[in-house]
């Protein structure tokens, strides 16, 4: 066998040889793997399945971190904001627009020919308060907030017309518990609030795909109720085209196999399916697993068990859910249009800060030094 360069190394040797470091057998040096990583990424593995892409944070946009935009356009096919579009960003007033950060992505992932995922048009966080209030200040009245939400979804769709692929329209507005989520949107308007923002956004971009996105949508009773409201859309016209599993999964919860009978569940009602905020917990934790963003919990060391690393044994465990849940995505990838990691390295994950501040988590493909993971490598595997 010829010696491995960086030079040499073809994607469809960086695939085989993934494959046998993914099975320990160790015909390659950790360097030679990240450098191989480095020049081919999963979304060229994956070109013919579905879309991989991340979620690019304000500093690394801003600052820039040239670093991680590098290792991003080598690595991704697929980009979404992590808060640049967001209703409080974007027009944090009625009279005030915000369009310097979504706009950098825009150059950004058009530079490096990356399809862009807008995230989000209407929920019930991140979103002005005063834009349910009424010029007496008394509550806003349903035709007051819902001429605000039609003014607000054209002007930000209708900017990004024909360059933005898709939209999360709107964002966790089911529960479990309650079917449609009590939010002041649902308390002034209704569920009405709901449709009309597909039909906002489809009236100003109709070849934009529109996505209801939500989290633990593997939970039977917000997924039925999901697929209730797609079918009831379906009769009134209502222009929804896929649903958004965000995918903020941990070591042992939920089973997969729930994942994917919702995922079936998704498909049979005619919607694509989208993965957006995919990232793998491996901290022990004592609330419910939930991506409510209000959620807060109060640091314990108990819960912050892999400050200095993490333990082979976790790593395993790790490896093993990437792989299983790619094994699933490949399976069904007929319905499935993307797969978007929320961040890139570890060091820049949420998860080191929710709910509970100040952890030190592991949920993504890129350790803190930037570097592949075996995880990377096993998913990677999945495609030789």
């Amino acid at each position: 066998m010829n010696k491995l360069t960086t030079t040499n190394f073809s994607r469809r040797n960086f695939i085989r040889y993934s494959a046998l470091t993914a099975a320990g057998l160790g015909l390659l040096n950790a360097r030679s793997l990240a450098a191989f990583a480095a020049q081919s990424g999963l979304a060229d593995l994956y070109k013919n399945d579905f879309l991989i892409g991340t979620a690019i944070g304000s500093r690394t946009l801003m600052q820039p971190d040239t670093e991680m935009l590098d290792l991003i356009a080598r690595a991704f096919n697929q980009v979404t904001s992590e808060n640049a579009m967001k209703w409080s960003s974007i027009h944090p007033k009625e009279d005030v627009w915000k369009f310097e950060e979504a706009d950098k992505l825009m150059e950004f992932a058009e530079k490096n020919k990356m399809a862009v995922q807008g995230h989000v048009l209407v929920w019930h966080s991140q979103v002005p308060r005063d834009i349910f209030t009424g010029p007496d200040g008394n509550p806003a009245s349903k035709e007051l907030l819902l001429k605000r939400m039609e003014s607000h979804i054209h002007t930000v769709v209708d900017r990004y017309k024909g360059r933005i692929r898709s939209w999360d329209v709107v964002n966790e507005s089911i529960t479990p518990e309650d079917g449609y989520r009590k939010s002041k949107w649902l308390e002034i308007c209704g569920p009405e609030f709901m449709e009309r923002a597909f039909q906002y956004a489809h009236e100003t971009d109709p070849n934009c795909l529109l996505i209801y996105n939500d989290y633990n949508e593997e939970d039977p009773k917000r997924r039925d109720f999901i697929v209730e409201m797609v079918k009831e859309y379906k009769k009134k016209g209502i222009p929804i085209h896929g649903i958004g599993l965000q995918g903020h999964l941990n070591l042992d919860s939920p089973d997969l196999k729930l994942w994917e009978e919702a995922i079936i569940a998704y498909k049979s009602v005619g919607m694509k399916i989208s993965v957006t905020e995919l990232d793998v917990d491996v901290l022990p934790y004592d609330w419910g697993r939930s991506a409510e963003i209000s959620t807060n919990a109060a640091y314990k060391e108990t819960l912050n068990p892999y400050k200095d690393g993490l333990p082979k044994e976790i790593e395993d465990k790790l490896t093993k859910r990437y792989e299983d849940i790619f094994k699933i995505l490949l399976k069904h990838k007929d319905a499935v249009d993307r797969v978007t990691f929320w961040g890139t390295s570890d060091d820049q994950s949420w998860k080191n800060n929710f709910p509970m501040r100040g952890r030190t988590n592991y949920p993504l493909l890129f350790d803190r030094q930037r570097k592949p993971k075996n995880a990377y490598f096993a998913v990677a595997a999945l495609k030789k």
